[in-house]
């Protein structure tokens, strides 16, 4: 073992005694309820945060240093990895149990009393309010994953033929894309009441609940066309250029190159277009809020009178639980709404991948 071996190993030693050190010595001050002050002159200042950073830098610089660890790189790569799934950990794991856990209990969003079973899943299946927002989300997404893909793939078509300034077409297609959601439904909202009914001089889309549908389709069409459009680009830009010549030797014509080499060839970015377009057509939220607010009547809708005709799934669990100060019964749907979400993605990913492989 060389000197610098040995100089290093003592080195990560120590690094990471210290860090272990200072790590516990932050938390046991933390669990003691006890304060680490230092003299600023002008006041005093508790460094017991700062402590257990340093504590966490010394011990993963210890590791790091570490010469002959048998998993040296894994634990390196878990080290640089910790902060991401830490986070999603915080953001997305504990809440979803916690979520689930707070749909059999009476929780109002500050404490739970009792626990209620399945009492949250039974009212919700019994509001025909909510059965209509599952039934036009439903709806709004069969659509919008035609509609979508179709123009985003018509689009990038032309955005990969030689046509004059190709980058202003791309750039302009997309535009719409970076535009926030609340932002673009309060514009499109504008255009739908003020300026088409004066320039056609009729009554707005946004009046009748079918013709509001129709409205949110496409504007989310609208929104989310060039997103796709450039991932359908990707994949055309892909396709080996001897492939296309070889068919043009061949040949065979521009509508056989498209059916017969483009699309098979593109294959996983249609199944990547389709699940994008999917997930996303499912969580409509602010485009739905900012445009119509879930508002829109329904005469006779298993016997019942709709006065959210435009309201869908994600919009419907954040009016029941922010409108209505229902946020047990909003959990019971928005568990309701995961399952649903990612039963169809499950299904959608798994026919696209059997398709790649015949195509």
């Amino acid at each position: 073992m060389t000197t610098f071996s040995v100089g290093r190993r003592v080195t990560s030693f120590a690094l990471l005694i210290a860090g272990i050190a200072l790590l516990v010595f932050a938390l046991v001050l933390d669990f003691l309820g006890l304060k680490f002050y230092i003299d600023l002159g002008n006041g005093n200042l508790d460094i017991r945060g700062a402590i257990l950073v340093v504590g966490i830098i010394l011990a993963i610089v210890g590791i790091y240093l570490f010469p002959t660890l048998k998993y040296h790189r894994t634990i390196v790569y878990g080290l640089f990895l910790f902060p991401l799934l830490a986070t999603f950990l915080v953001t997305v794991i504990i809440p979803l149990f916690f979520g689930i856990g707070y749909s059999f209990t009476d929780w109002d969003g500050i404490r739970v009393r009792n626990v209620v079973g399945l009492e949250n899943y039974v009212r919700m299946f019994r509001q025909p309010g909510f059965l209509w927002s599952i039934l036009i989300t439903f709806l709004f997404v069969f659509f919008n994953v035609i509609l979508v893909n179709l123009i985003g793939f018509l689009l990038a078509l032309l955005c990969t033929t030689k046509i004059k300034a190709l980058g202003f077409f791309r750039a302009s297609y997309f535009l719409p894309n970076l535009i926030g959601g609340i932002v673009l439904g309060y514009i499109w909202k504008f255009i739908f009441t003020s300026v088409l009914t004066n320039m056609l001089a009729t009554k707005s889309m946004l009046s009748e609940t079918p013709t509001a549908i129709a409205a949110i389709v496409i504007v989310y069409i609208w929104q989310y066309g060039g997103y796709i459009m450039l991932i359908y680009i990707t994949g055309l830009t892909g396709v080996p250029a001897d492939t296309l010549e070889a068919a043009s030797i061949d040949g065979a014509n521009p509508w056989q190159t498209l059916t017969k080499i483009k699309i098979p060839m593109i294959a996983p970015t249609i199944t990547i277009c389709t699940f994008l377009t999917l997930t996303s057509a499912f969580k409509q939220f602010d485009v739905n809020l900012a445009m119509t607010n879930g508002s829109g009547s329904i005469a006779d809708f298993m016997g019942a009178y709709i006065t959210n005709g435009t309201e869908m799934l994600a919009l419907n669990i954040y009016s029941t639980a922010i409108s209505q100060n229902q946020y047990a019964l909003s959990q019971a749907k928005a568990v309701l709404f995961f399952i649903i979400l990612a039963v169809v993605s499950i299904i959608q990913v798994r026919t696209s991948n059997k398709k790649e492989v015949t195509l």
